[in-house]
């Protein structure tokens, strides 16, 4: 079992970074892929990024690629995501995830996990 929480969104303003966080409990993390994902109304949920168990396989959805950066740090248990350039069309709300999949980490029904998400909004 894996409990996470995200942190570190808010209102910002165009061109802002912000960088959120994910506290994940359990003595595991170390085993799970995460995954950034994120949902603005009406709209699906979208994936955003996602981060192999080592750190060293990256993946990134094509709206954030090269904007967005993420990373984890094992022995705090924690992912990030690094945030540049924010556009308004980056306002949702971004959930954190976590799967023990290895492969189609940008799919979000091979998550096991989800946080209870962190609002992000962008105005222009």
């Amino acid at each position: 079992q894996v409990h996470l929480v995200e942190s570190g969104g808010g209102l910002v303003q165009a061109g802002d970074s912000l960088r959120l966080s994910c506290a994940a409990s359990g003595r595991t993390f170390g085993s799970y892929s995460m995954g950034w994902f994120r949902q603005a109304p009406g709209k699906d949920r979208e994936f955003v990024a996602a981060i192999g168990w080592s750190g060293e396989n990256l993946y990134y959805g094509d709206s954030v690629r090269g904007r967005f950066t993420i990373s984890r740090d094992n022995a705090k248990n924690t992912v990030f995501l690094e945030m540049n350039g924010l556009k308004p069309e980056d306002t949702a709300v971004y959930y954190c995830a976590a799967t023990t999949a290895r492969l189609r980490l940008g799919q979000s029904r091979h998550y096991n996990y989800w946080g209870q998400g962190t609002q992000v909004t962008v105005s222009s």
